[in-house]
């Protein structure tokens, strides 16, 4: 082997340890977010379907919203702030670019948690939504889905007045004139309000059982890079197979080259000797 065919194969080697480490790291990251959606379809397990409590019992004034209480319902007794209404454009929902409609809700005990109320189409002939249901006036009592808040848009999009383009708490907070701090780490998204009003917007839909791609995906990845080393060795195989042909023919191999270029000269002078001039 020759120094020039050892560099060649080095070459090769240090390629496929490459796209291995690679693929190793696209292997953990889908790992990761496998991890991740196993643990969120833990917490639509555990809380989503659970007796509501009172909203001190999971978020107590001056604590903050833990993880875990994701999903978790509350049962909040106090009053809508109806002039406080927002709605958080570009939502998809039935198909469309719809809205949610947020209004903070005041309990009895003084914590202001804004709801989520579910989503309204836009108009047919608009941007904005035809009609927005008015929550239950004076006292009422809901029950919500507690929620972490969202951050903030990556595009820098903006809204205009009286809306908001994303779930954005502290940014909500700071515009919200509700009398007292509303909670900024947690929202609830309703499930029920009485007295019921005679309209009210869809509700938005149940989270999603399918635990995604992930896994499978890892797993490709891992595949992958096993067939890298798999192609280099294949690679290198052929190479040392024909060299070893070539070896092993030595010059009888060069003499039927010869052969074969003295054949085709006879023939092209055939050719020519019986072409019309």
């Amino acid at each position: 082997m020759t120094t020039r065919t050892a560099a060649r194969w080095a070459g090769y080697v240090a390629f496929a340890v490459v796209f291995a480490v690679a693929c190793g790291f696209l292997a953990n990251w889908q790992f990761t977010r496998n991890a991740d959606r196993e643990e969120q379809l833990r917490l639509v397990a555990e809380n989503y379907d659970a007796a509501p409590v009172a909203l001190a019992d999971v978020v107590a004034p001056g604590s903050a919203f833990a993880p875990g209480d994701q999903w978790r319902p509350v049962t909040l007794r106090g009053e809508y702030l109806t002039d406080q209404q927002l709605l958080v454009r570009n939502r998809p929902h039935g198909g469309t670019s719809a809205f949610e409609v947020l209004v903070p809700f005041r309990t009895d005990d003084g914590q202001v948690l804004l709801v989520d109320r579910g989503w309204v189409p836009p108009a047919s002939d608009g941007p904005e939504p035809e009609s927005v249901p008015a929550p239950p006036s004076g006292k009422a009592t809901v029950i919500a889905r507690l929620m972490p808040g969202e951050p903030l848009p990556r595009s820098g999009r903006s809204a205009p007045a009286g809306q908001v383009p994303t779930i954005h708490l502290p940014t909500i907070a700071a515009s919200v004139d509700s009398g007292s701090a509303m909670l900024t780490d947690v929202y609830g998204i309703m499930v029920s309000e009485e007295p019921a009003p005679p309209t009210r917007p869809q509700a938005l839909e149940s989270p999603s059982e399918d635990p995604g791609p992930h896994l499978s995906y890892a797993i490709q990845w891992i595949l992958f890079a096993v067939m890298g080393f798999v192609f280099i060795w294949y690679m290198i195989r052929t190479e040392r197979r024909h060299r070893r042909e070539d070896e092993a023919d030595g010059p009888s191999a060069a003499r039927r080259g010869r052969r074969r270029d003295q054949d085709m000269e006879a023939e092209d002078e055939l050719l020519d000797a019986v072409a019309p001039k």
